[in-house]
């Protein structure tokens, strides 16, 4: 998402959430969702397929866990994410019914068009790309341009940027990872990132943070996540995350667009779905009051502050 058409977009998804909210939207937590005169009870046989991104595993589980009322542990088996590009390809083949995921990259669009499937989908909480470094890095802040050009290969000293003479090792996600569509949408904009050598290429999201930790008993490195794996996670012991543009990331910065590296997690399903069907009522639920009250509970920032208008 272009960085300037944020505000637009938050604005857009907080009108349709109020509308929810006052078109009967299901607004009771436990198993029992009351909407209007309507009550509907989640059970494991009527449950959705869900799936999505690693990063939102457990908001899944935490849903799970309020809508079936059973515990965290419980609900697991439930929630075995396939990551963000593989989740949207089992929708469009018909093996999951509801995501909760990042955007989806420009390869699952194309199966999309070419298996001619329509989705419904809506943002439901706000994520932000953010980029960590090692404790005892001097550097805190870096500007858009600068991160740009550590990763196409042109700044290659931490002294080019404010920092120790050191070299800089850059730290990047598989394709297949919703952080890497991120950094390319967001972050390059169009610039193409240097070619890596195998080692700096990382599968899992918390390998990738502790190979920032301590490459090489250095403070050399760098690496990006998502906000709430940084932040709530607690994987960023020993680390720390960057000010961009000198702005720092949060909730505050997230809702007014200051921050840069915006994009939203949202909650799809096919759109041919039956508005009284299990997936419909979940969707809803999601971006209802009582499931941006848990979005947030859960160390995400929701679309919209609901303490506000609670």
């Amino acid at each position: 998402m272009k960085r300037n058409a944020w505000k637009e977009l938050a604005l857009g998804a907080a009108g349709v959430l109020l509308l929810l909210a006052g078109c009967g939207a299901p607004v009771q937590g436990g198993s029992n969702l009351v909407g209007g005169e309507d009550v509907f009870t989640f059970t494991r046989e009527n449950f959705p397929r869900i799936d999505g991104s690693t990063s939102t595993v457990p908001l899944a589980q935490a849903i799970c866990s309020v809508l079936l009322d059973e515990s965290r542990e419980d609900v697991a088996d439930l929630t075995q994410f396939s990551k963000t590009t593989a989740s949207y390809a089992a929708l469009i083949y018909g093996e999951k019914d509801l995501l909760i995921a990042a955007e989806p990259a420009q390869s699952v669009l194309e199966i999309k068009a070419s298996q001619g499937f329509a989705w419904s989908m809506e943002p439901f909480a706000i994520e932000g790309l953010v980029f960590v470094v090692n404790a005892d890095n001097p550097v805190d802040s870096l500007s858009v341009e600068q991160v740009q050009k550590i990763y196409t290969g042109e700044i290659t000293n931490w002294s080019e940027v404010g920092g120790v003479d050191e070299p800089i090792t850059a730290f990047q996600r598989n394709e297949n990872a919703g952080s890497q569509t991120m950094m390319k949408k967001l972050v390059m904009d169009g610039l193409d990132m240097m070619e890596p050598e195998k080692e700096y290429v990382i599968g899992e999201m918390g390998a990738l943070i502790e190979a920032v930790r301590g490459y090489d008993n250095s403070a050399g490195a760098i690496g990006y996540t998502v906000y709430y794996y940084a932040k709530n996670m607690n994987m960023a012991d020993g680390l720390k995350i960057l000010r961009i543009d000198d702005v720092p990331p949060g909730a505050e910065s997230f809702r007014s667009g200051a921050y840069p590296f915006l994009n939203p997690y949202y909650v799809v399903m096919a759109a041919d779905t039956p508005e009284d069907s299990p997936v419909a009522v979940l969707y809803r639920w999601i971006l209802s009051d009582a499931g941006q009250y848990l979005v947030d509970r859960e160390g995400y920032v929701a679309v919209r502050d609901v303490e506000e208008s609670a």
